[in-house]
């Protein structure tokens, strides 16, 4: 069985105005390379980018008590999701 886990990406995004700002993401993956489609696929479509203006600097594994974000800690404690179709 293949174990979630927790990672913070860390970079900087060109925005449309021609300015650099930082940003910090966590996200769960089962990989480095999915939290990094992730990150990509969000900031692409949150701010309107694309790949080349968004810069990873840092992608590392954390711990669920380093996490800052609510949801990804509410995300981490349950132990089963169920889907209703």
């Amino acid at each position: 069985m293949v174990e979630v886990k927790i990672y913070r990406v860390e970079g900087y995004m060109r925005l449309r105005t021609g300015e650099a700002r930082k940003f910090r993401i966590e996200a769960r993956g089962l990989s480095p390379e999915h939290v990094l489609e992730k990150v990509y696929s969000e900031l692409g479509s949150r701010h309107k980018l694309s790949r080349k203006h968004i810069k990873i600097e840092r992608v590392r594994e954390i711990s669920v008590d380093e996490v800052t974000s609510d949801y990804v800690r509410e995300l981490s404690a349950l132990d089963r999701i169920v889907v209703f179709e």
